[in-house]
């Protein structure tokens, strides 16, 4: 986008009802002139009372009536979430950046048909730049679910004041973590649960645009791009070689229940997790893998984060197609956890949507084929 037209964007969105903001006073000059700099002034006005109607007539403020500008200004399609632009991270990246509302994030959590539910799930807007969205899935007791629903996000914020690469914040995190859980059981020998453990998958949303995963165990994150699910995380399980090798080489040993599925020495069907401190001399560890992505809020529609209870009865194009069919984030999250219950999950369901620019773009009516649902409904479960 131009400076011009950034400049325009400044003079017409900037501001909220009765709040002071900065304004270009002065025209964006040619970059390569001596003098080159923004002047700017600081005034305030008052939206949707005459005295405050602006007639640009532009783009920008194109019915004139000096409300801010919105993602939904700019819109294609009907719907889209109606989101204000954040203007310096716009200015910085050269792009229209819509605002991450924590009111318009879908989450959803059904007990299924186990006797409590050990998920947990967090949403916060950590600092000013950072938006936090977490999914942890507990086993053995949810006492590690617990631990990293009140401590995960304080860990990282404290880190992210010291360093600004997230995905080694989020790496430190979750290793901190994991020792302040075995010296919180250590202090306190009575809890409940000494060998209970947690998966863990976290996402960092900087400026609206910069996407942070991290990850340990079976909950995943998925972006839906131009209608198609990008997963963003891979499960840690012995079926994984580079997982199964460390087990090995660590002392441990991998084996098969009678639904074919793999287990760390019998107990623990992931090889990374924060807790299972008794196998974790036997491999499995609680060091998160990452990945770093940029948003394209032109076609990226959401982002996903679910635990197994979702995962292992519905593949990710089928979740991205019925999200895509929901009018808004939150009627998706609790379609997508009702949906699992009605296929035959058993366990815990999660699931955290965060609405991007695209969303509401890509509708799709089209049904995926699910093996694992067609699995579980099967005679052989059991």
């Amino acid at each position: 986008m131009s400076a011009a037209r950034f400049a325009r964007l400044a003079r017409c969105s900037g501001s909220y009802v009765g709040r002071a903001c900065l304004f270009p006073n002065a025209i964006f000059q040619h970059p390569f002139q001596q003098d080159s700099h923004l002047q700017f002034t600081i005034f305030s006005r008052k939206l949707n009372s005459p005295s405050g109607r602006l007639n640009s007539n532009t783009r920008f403020d194109a019915d004139s009536s000096g409300r801010p500008t919105t993602w939904d200004s700019f819109g294609i399609w009907d719907n889209r979430i109606d989101e204000p632009i954040l203007l310096p991270p716009s200015i910085r990246y050269g792009k229209p950046i819509p605002k991450v509302s924590l009111s318009k994030i879908g989450c959803a959590s059904l007990i299924g048909q186990r006797r409590e539910n050990e998920d947990r799930f967090q949403v916060s807007q950590m600092t000013d730049s950072i938006l936090y969205i977490a999914v942890f899935d507990g086993h053995g007791g949810p006492e590690a679910a617990d631990f990293c629903e009140k401590y995960m996000e304080k860990f990282i914020k404290d880190l992210v004041a010291e360093e600004s690469n997230l995905e080694l914040v989020l790496t430190r995190a979750f290793l901190e973590v994991d020792k302040a859980f075995a010296k919180h059981l250590h202090f306190i020998p009575k809890v409940p649960g000494v060998n209970a453990g947690t998966t863990a998958t976290v996402a960092l949303l900087r400026d609206g645009i910069e996407l942070v995963v991290g990850s340990v165990g079976d909950s995943r994150a998925m972006l839906c791009r131009k209608g198609k699910a990008l997963k963003l995380t891979v499960d840690h399980t012995p079926e994984r070689k580079d997982e199964k090798e460390r087990i090995k080489r660590s002392g441990g040993f991998i084996t098969w229940n009678s639904l074919g599925q793999p287990n760390v020495n019998g107990r623990l069907a992931m090889t990374r997790s924060i807790g299972d401190f008794d196998l974790k001399n036997m491999g499995v560890v609680a060091e998160p893998e990452t990945k770093r992505i940029t948003l394209h809020h032109s076609y990226d529609s959401f982002l996903a984060l679910t635990t197994d209870g979702v995962n292992f009865i519905m593949n990710s194009q089928e979740i991205c197609n019925i999200i895509n069919q929901c009018p808004d984030p939150k009627e998706a999250a609790q379609r997508i956890s009702d949906q699992a219950l009605q296929y035959g999950s058993e366990d815990n369901s999660t699931i955290i949507v965060v609405p991007f620019g695209a969303w509401g773009k890509h509708e799709n009516s089209d049904s995926s084929f699910s093996f694992s649902r067609n699995f579980v409904s099967s005679g052989r479960w059991a």
